[in-house]
């Protein structure tokens, strides 16, 4: 008896039902797999991947009409095909045209088609006696017209009806298979009018004609007709272009309001406090200056914000020197007289206890008083002193901690997290402010609490950037520096002068004064044939040693601190101390150092500043840098050391900083030299936001958005996030940061 189950008309799909779902999902192409690299997963991100030039292939061009350098299609007959290897191995190809004007004439033009990456493909392909159609760029000279590694088609392939787009790619993503894609992308991609009419008739007004909707826009620019000016689509002037340039920033600016709707909503930790003496009045009183008109306008607009029930998200920007950190130290008095913690984050060590030293400094007796301390978090201490560390801040004993990324690790458990200082906040990614700003668990009538959230920059922002990028942010602008800031002289001294530098080093150390040298490097690079700092180090011991000896200077010196010290990433955290300490105890008079003191060091006998392969920096790097001289009584001077030739970008740079001290100045020229996705370094993770829109160009353009945005949001909310996930995708989280 068969005691096997019967087959009934429902097993067999159940069974392939089942088989379905356990079988593997297909992998991905290798095509694919570039295209995810590439960034394009949607049919939106297909359609918004605009070609990054043109090729004509419309039409065919007589070899005697074409503009020899640029690259042009023609037609012909192979006349011969064969493998040289003069100078090295190539696939040598003739190409002769034979249309009726040549053989009226009784010649025909040549043109040498040459490849030295060619398969058999190549080979059949362009077999004598075969009829081709190839385009590339034309060379002339002495052996006549010449090509290489021009493509090819079958002469009787119809001729292309629009200019052949050019995409960006990638290894393994041939560019017939991105046209493929971008093609059907852009059919299948939603591009419905987001726009509302009032929208519409002002952008008629900056230029736009009614018919370049979205789709007629993108249409235009993924196939463009022969008669359009490649010009116009190059310079991105033509219409189509000024279409997505409004899109683009009218997405940016509703991510932006959005963003700042978001946390309006949230709340925030009370700082009111009925108390007859604030903390900060107590720290004015004793601190030995008095603040400027702008540290007191900008005090009181955070104090401001730190008493309402929002979050506070404000960016603090002030020149060098300008003096944030005492505004950061009142509010952070503000926090911690309310029963708060303050956590403030610098993003190197030596910048973080630059902040600690002066934060104990002003804030040890005031918080000792109330029976509060500072806390210092780096990730090099050691395994007891940290543990202490983490259990005043986890108990709320320290009301203040200072450290690095440190702070943000998973041990590190806040008592109650009431204000967020973020140092530099550029060189800090989004996943790090946010981890930070979630150390507060407490809530209030079960909504999730926010910290407060004040930012510090010493790299001022431009108007035009101020609009769109930080468009989320409440700014503070700190517009003037402290009295009794010393000029300072900046020269740009060619590398050839190396050696009157040292003398002119000798000079100062012997008069008393410290001196800065700074390189760019610390190890020997193949590409970049750059002088590093070890190898500076020890020719300024050399030079330096020579004359001094038996002055009164080595008499000064102690045993493990040098008259010339070497400053680097490399060194382990408590010789950098060292290092760090001895010169700002005046026993080390010269510091040879990478960037790590471009920020935060603070020095006031050091006059002179040398910056070596000037060219290689940044322009706000370099005015970083040339502001930690300049801070005591002596005349100061910056000397910008550079390896000639210079190109035009370096040029202009060395030139900017020899015509102005002014960081507001120098922060638009950088803008214009670098562009906004550079100059914003982590704001956005290295992902620039602006993809077809030209800050300073495109300024108009910006107003409208502005003004749109808010319109939208109020009135059209969901068309106003449609036009934000179209656009943005998920870019809009790095807002909450």
């Amino acid at each position: 008896m068969d005691s096997a189950p019967k087959k009934t008309a429902t097993s067999k799909p159940a069974s392939k039902t089942a088989a379905a779902a356990s079988s593997p999902v297909k992998p991905k192409s290798a095509a694919q797999q570039a295209l995810d690299k590439l960034g394009l997963r949607t049919p939106m991100d297909l359609a918004l991947h605009v070609p990054m030039r043109y090729e004509d292939e419309t039409t065919v061009t007589r070899l005697q009409d074409a503009p020899v350098g640029e690259s042009v299609q023609i037609e012909g007959v192979v006349t011969r095909c064969e493998v040289g290897f003069k100078p090295r191995r190539q696939l040598v190809v003739h190409l002769q045209e034979d249309d009726e004007t040549h053989e009226a004439n009784g010649t025909r033009a040549i043109c040498t088609l040459r490849f030295f990456s060619f398969y058999p493909s190549h080979q059949k392909a362009l077999a004598v006696g075969q009829r081709v159609r190839v385009r590339g760029d034309l060379k002339g000279g002495f052996f006549g017209y010449e090509m290489v590694h021009p493509t090819i088609k079958q002469a009787d392939a119809a001729l292309a009806v629009s200019l052949t787009p050019v995409y960006h790619s990638t290894a393994g993503l041939p560019q017939a298979y991105v046209r493929k894609a971008v093609a059907s992308g852009l059919q299948r991609a939603d591009l419905s009018e987001t726009l509302p009419s009032s929208g519409l008739q002002a952008l008629h007004h900056l230029g736009l004609p009614a018919q370049w909707t979205l789709r007629a826009s993108l249409e235009l620019l993924h196939h463009p007709p022969p008669d359009v000016s490649l010009q116009a689509l190059e310079d991105k002037a033509h219409p189509a272009w000024l279409r997505l340039k409004a899109e683009e920033l009218l997405a940016q600016q509703l991510s932006q309001l959005q963003a700042r709707a978001e946390r309006a909503s949230m709340q925030a930790p009370d700082f009111s406090i009925a108390a007859q003496v604030p903390w900060s009045a107590e720290l004015l009183q004793a601190l030995p200056f008095s603040l400027t008109a702008a540290q007191s306008r900008v005090t009181q607009e955070i104090g401001q914000d730190m008493s309402g029930n929002s979050p506070m998200h404000r960016l603090l920007q002030g020149d060098v020197g300008s003096g944030k950190t005492v505004v950061a130290a009142l509010a952070a008095c503000v926090a911690m007289q309310a029963g708060w913690q303050c956590a403030l984050m610098a993003p190197t060590e030596i910048l973080a206890q630059q902040h600690f030293v002066k934060m104990l400094q002003w804030l040890k007796p005031l918080l000792e008083r109330h029976g509060k301390t500072v806390a210092w978090l780096t990730g090099s201490q050691k395994k007891k002193e940290r543990a202490a560390m983490l259990e005043a801040v986890a108990s709320g004993q320290a009301a203040l901690v200072v450290g690095t990324h440190a702070l943000i690790q998973d041990s590190v458990v806040f008592s109650q997290l009431g204000l967020v200082v973020i140092d530099e906040q550029h060189r800090f990614g989004v996943a790090q402010r946010l981890s930070l700003r979630h150390k507060l668990t407490q809530t209030k009538a079960g909504v999730q609490l926010s910290p407060h959230l004040l930012m510090m920059t010493a790299t001022p922002i431009p108007r035009t950037l101020a609009m769109s990028y930080y468009a989320d942010l409440d700014v503070s602008t700190i517009d003037e520096l402290p009295p009794g800031r010393t000029p300072i002289v900046t020269r740009v001294v060619p590398s050839a002068k190396r050696e009157e530098l040292v003398e002119r080093i000798r000079e100062q150390v012997e008069q008393g004064r410290q001196v800065y040298w700074v390189c760019p490097l610390i190890e020997e690079s193949e590409a970049l044939d750059l002088r590093h700092a070890t190898q500076a180090h020890q020719e300024l011991c050399e030079a330096l040693d020579t004359g001094l000896i038996g002055t009164e200077l080595n008499e000064l010196e102690k045993p493990h601190i040098p008259l010339v010290g070497l400053m680097h990433g490399k060194l382990p955290p408590v010789q950098k101390q060292a290092v760090m300490q001895g010169f700002v105890d005046g026993v080390t008079r010269v510091l040879v150092s990478t960037t790590v003191i471009e920020v935060g060091v603070d020095v006031p006998n050091a006059s002179l500043m040398v910056i070596e392969h000037a060219e290689r920096f940044g322009l706000s790097q370099l005015h970083q840098l040339r502001g930690r001289v300049g801070r005591g009584a002596a005349a100061s001077a910056c000397v910008l050391l550079y390896e000639p030739p210079l190109g035009q970008v370096a040029r202009a740079r060395l030139r900017a900083m020899q015509q102005t001290n002014d960081g507001f100045e120098l922060s638009r020229i950088d803008l214009e030299l670098r562009g906004p996705g550079e100059f914003l370094g982590a704001r956005q993770s290295g992902a620039a936001l602006l993809r077809f829109a030209e800050l300073g160009v495109d300024d108009d353009v910006l107003v409208w958005a502005a003004a749109q945005a808010t319109d939208l949001l109020a009135n059209n909310p969901a068309a106003a996030q449609r036009h934000m996930t179209r656009w943005m995708g998920g870019k809009v989280d790095y807002l909450t940061a």
